[in-house]
């Protein structure tokens, strides 16, 4: 499984949509299991901080764990550690057991910044 993260303009969302199901009605790998868009590099990055993205490393190495042993394997405090992981899995970016263990659901997850891509 892949995720993929990206730049796209407003209402773009809609047309991946249509992209995705077309790849599926024809049988053909659309090339990622989750999809997130958002409008700016500026928005991108505000969302997913580089601690937020150290999270998810952390997970992908330790596994599934504890918001709290999350915590403590990041050296970080444990309030700012569960907001962040609340807005990863709010991102479809992490998910949690039946036992409340947070994990990430992917073997790769793929960030595309293509900066000077003209808006369509």
């Amino acid at each position: 499984m892949k995720a993929i993260i990206e730049i796209a303009p407003r209402g773009s969302v809609f047309k991946a949509a249509r992209k995705q199901v077309k790849a599926a009605e024809a049988s053909a790998p659309f090339g990622a299991d989750h999809h997130l868009s958002f409008e700016s590099a500026r928005t991108l990055f505000s969302e997913l901080t580089p601690a937020r993205i150290d999270l998810l490393e952390a997970l992908r190495q330790c596994g599934p764990c504890s918001v709290y042993a999350l915590a403590k394997t990041v050296a970080r405090n444990y309030s700012n550690v569960h907001t962040d992981v609340g807005k990863l899995e709010e991102h479809g970016l992490v998910r949690r057991t039946p036992e409340d263990a947070v994990f990430v659901p992917f073997e790769s997850v793929e960030i595309h910044l293509d900066l000077f891509k003209k808006a369509v």
